[in-house]
């Protein structure tokens, strides 16, 4: 064989123990599962990238599907809805809340996509550990915020209340129950959608804490004026909760409004009216108590001032020498110390003779 024919034979020989090298066991085990790596983190970040659009996309639409809904819902911007809003019910919404519901479905579906990557990524890492284990498993990703299924199945659910209280209000409709119906409808849709919106992550940081620092102050003073107006039995903490929703459906059946657990016009006006009454009540009961001190006073020969309910420092002072005069400790309000030394002066008082009531004290 010539010098030619031997150098040729070499070389095919090389290649072909290469080639089995390659098929064979002389492969880094660890090549093949950190391709797969590789593969994987490459489509998380492609379904990552789509999720992103996606969320942007329906953050847009929202943000303008609010702005329109608030025309009837008046949580934003405070307006009054004409006869002509009533009979439309939002007609007009039609085409923007197809278009809004499909954009959320879709941010719906990429969320998945970016589980099911994240999920084979963290398989793909697990393989490779096993076989090289001095990789470095990255901790499991955090879930992006996004449109849970159960805030959009409760839009849908707001949507077809929005829907049939619309259908319900016809010509025959007194004018005051198609606008407490249709607002309140209207308010419980918006609401849903706001929740929506800031569960997407549609918000910035900064602007997102702030929301929820409102949306918490809002909290505690409908919270304060239901425990107020007695319909609120729990507590007090900012938490628009089931306790929450409870006291104002409850407001809501003693006002015969249309209960949906969330705070329409109607609904806040009855509640302001629940509260001035019964201010009215407590502040009556205070006036008569003041006077029922000072015509006590009067009658020990302790109070020179009229009878009319109104509580002064001057008051305070001569409920002061009364109780020393009685020998209980002078805090200048009517305490059960006190009830009590009175009601054994006029226990002594009816068993002797009358006796002259002691001087008025110097002011």
């Amino acid at each position: 064989m010539g010098g030619l024919d031997r150098a040729r034979l070499v070389a095919v020989a090389g290649l072909a123990a290469l080639a089995v090298a390659g098929c064979g066991g002389g492969d880094d085990p660890a090549s093949r599962p950190q391709r797969q790596v590789e593969r994987k983190q490459q489509a998380l970040t492609e379904a990552q990238a789509e999720l992103q659009g996606q969320t942007a996309a329906f953050c847009r639409s929202s943000a303008t599907y609010i702005k329109s809904l608030d025309r009837y819902g008046d949580l934003l911007a405070r307006s009054e809805p004409t006869v002509g809003d009533v009979k439309e019910a939002g007609a007009d919404l039609t085409e923007p809340r197809a278009d809004v519901l499909s954009s959320a479905e879709q941010v719906r579906s990429a969320r998945e996509k970016v589980a099911t990557a994240e999920r084979e990524l963290a398989d793909a890492y697990a393989a490779l550990a096993s076989v090289k284990p001095s990789t470095s498993v990255p901790p499991p990703a955090s879930p992006a915020p996004t449109p849970p299924g159960t805030a959009v199945n409760r839009v849908k659910q707001a949507d077809a209340d929005f829907t049939a209280a619309s259908a319900a209000i016809t010509d025959g409709t007194p004018v005051k129950q198609a606008s407490e119906d249709f607002n309140a409808a209207a308010v419980a849709l918006e609401m849903s959608w706001i929740k929506l919106f800031t569960d997407a992550g549609c918000l910035p940081e900064d602007q997102y804490e702030q929301a929820r620092a409102a949306a918490r102050d809002y909290t505690l003073a409908l919270q304060k004026s239901l425990a107020e107006a007695g319909y609120l039995k729990g507590e007090v903490d900012g938490v628009y909760g089931p306790a929450t929703v409870e006291a104002v459906q409850a407001l809501q059946k003693e006002n015969d409004l249309p209960v949906t657990g969330t705070v329409d016009k109607a609904t806040d006006a009855a509640l302001r009216a629940d509260l001035r009454a019964k201010g009215g009540a407590e502040a009556d009961q205070d006036i008569a108590a003041t006077a029922a001190v000072q015509q006590t006073l009067k009658l020990a020969g302790y109070w020179p001032g009229p009878v009319d309910g109104n509580w002064t420092d001057a008051l305070t002072e001569a409920l002061k020498a009364f109780q020393t005069s009685l020998h209980v400790e002078p805090t200048g309000e009517v305490d059960a110390a006190t009830i009590a030394a009175v009601e054994r002066g006029l226990a002594q008082r009816s068993a002797s003779p009358a006796t002259t009531p002691s001087a008025v004290p110097s002011k």
